[in-house]
């Protein structure tokens, strides 16, 4: 048999491009992400950080199956494979063009790994991403504190003048490294075609922010929009502006008669745009709600306010 260093030799004309030393503790940390709630590396980003061929790694991980649990290591499902490449982009390491579906490592996994891999290079590497996962769990709970802490500052800083300078840029520097380590969402969004589940989302999390109402004014709606409007709050108000339907008709009583009503108003004319309303936010949206991320689409904040766009509506 085979010995292992002579499985998982280094790929030195793959790797030219990314020498081991410019490897950097950040850049193994962006190499973490969150895939069924669990931190995990894909396999063709341990594979550059183990300067091996990631073919011959799986290989050698197939012929040692039963040391990887599922909890160890399992196969994107193409689901998720999509879904990630909706987030990254398909260019990145993590999502990129490849036939099979990735293999995702979880901490314990790498560590089983590392039992398979006997370099100085691999003992080095896996030694760095210990530190990382380690450090990323700590960022997840300093998260936390930051935002506690910042709600404090936040609430003294107007009795607090003579601390006004500092107190702003410890708030940008807050901000700034939350900003740095996690999406955020911003008063634009594009959402590319094929990327239904992210723009649904993005909608969904918009209706639960709503304190006192919502109002949707949307040419074309179905029993889909009624899903998305009741995750509001209880004490919030919803009103849809449409065209009328006979069968939309029918689910909007079917469905007031045993949820939160929601009120429909018929639109006098026929309107290009559509708009949603989030208490006194008005965002303008590039498709229908029930056909978000069908096709490339974005959602915009506007300026306008809420009252100028219903005027505009019902004159």
């Amino acid at each position: 048999m085979k010995k292992t260093n002579d499985i998982l030799k280094v790929n030195t004309q793959r790797n030219k491009t990314i020498p081991q030393a410019t490897i950097t503790q950040s850049d193994i940390e962006r190499m973490i992400i969150t895939i069924r709630n669990v931190q995990v590396i894909l396999d063709r980003d341990l594979a550059i950080l183990y300067q091996v061929e990631v073919k011959q790694m799986n290989r050698q991980v197939k012929r040692n199956i039963e040391r990887f649990p599922d909890d160890f290591m399992f196969q994107l499902t193409k689901e998720e494979y999509d879904r990630l490449k909706c987030q990254f982009g398909t260019s990145n390491s993590r999502g990129g063009d490849r036939r099979a579906l990735p293999y995702a490592f979880t901490q314990q996994g790498i560590a089983m790994l590392s039992g398979l891999l006997r370099s100085k290079v691999a003992i080095d590497t896996n030694i760095n991403i210990m530190r990382a996962f380690v450090n990323m769990r700590h960022l997840l709970f300093s998260n936390v504190q930051i935002l506690q802490r910042l709600e404090i500052v936040e609430q003294n800083q107007g009795n607090l003048l003579s601390w006004k300078k500092s107190t702003q840029n410890s708030i940008e520097q807050i901000l700034n490294k939350i900003e740095n380590q996690e999406p955020k969402q911003t008063h634009e969004q594009l959402f590319k075609t094929g990327c239904v589940w992210d723009a649904w989302s993005f909608v969904s999390d918009l209706v639960r922010s709503a304190n006192t109402r919502i109002i949707l004014i949307d040419n074309y709606v179905d029993d889909r929009v009624l899903t998305m409007l009741d995750k509001r709050g209880n004490n919030v108000t919803a009103s849809i502006y449409s065209r009328y339907s006979k069968n939309f008709d029918i689910d909007l009583q079917k469905h007031n008669a045993q949820n939160h009503k929601i009120d429909f108003n018929q639109l006098s004319q026929k309107n290009h745009d559509r708009f949603l309303i989030i208490d006194d936010a008005t965002y303008l949206l590039g498709a229908s709600v029930k056909d978000m991320g069908v096709g490339s689409c974005a959602i915009t904040k506007m300026e306008a306010s809420p009252e100028d766009v219903l005027k505009l509506i019902t004159r």
